[in-house]
């Protein structure tokens, strides 16, 4: 089970390579489920993953499982819509907590948005974002990767516009 709110940013935090982080790249097979692709590199490793989650927004379902990179590159090749390529930063918060602060690039680039994933919802419930946080978007369906690898060119436009505004 994957609990989970998102943000957008109104700055990132200070010194933020110095926390750990790995470049992500992702495609969509499926969106309804969600079935997905992701390559995740970091300094010293390639990790390659096939996953499963349910409908919803804050509370979904969420089975993955690692695969080769032959058969990541075979379900790359079957994907459909916008690769999604980003740098995820691995933030600790209180309470055993985490921010997963995503650096979009590629036709995303200059969207910036935190996750924070929870034990239940009630902790979800309880969560007071830190101050550099702005807009929760955990509601917004635009923010969704699946949905962003479906984007045109004009709704990227205009997510890029959005984000710039919060």
């Amino acid at each position: 089970m994957e609990i989970e709110r998102k943000y957008l940013l109104k700055k990132l935090p200070e010194s933020l390579d110095t926390y750990k982080h790995y470049d992500i790249e992702q495609a969509y097979l499926a969106d309804k489920p969600v079935v997905r692709v992701r390559k995740r590199i970091s300094y010293d490793k390639k990790e390659f993953f096939l996953t499963v989650k349910s409908t919803g927004m804050i509370k979904r379902e969420e089975v993955e499982t690692s695969i080769s990179e032959d058969t990541y590159n075979t379900f790359l090749n079957e994907s459909v819509g916008n690769i999604i390529t980003k740098t995820r930063y691995l933030i600790p918060l209180d309470n055993s907590l985490k921010i997963e602060l995503d650096v979009f690039k590629g036709v995303f680039e200059g969207v910036i948005m935190a996750e924070v994933e929870f034990p239940d919802e009630a902790s979800a419930d309880r969560f007071t974002p830190p101050d550099y946080f702005s807009d929760e978007v955990t509601f917004d369906k635009r923010f969704h990767n699946s949905n962003m690898s479906t984007m045109s060119d004009e709704d990227i436009s205009d997510l890029i516009t959005f984000v710039h505004m919060s």
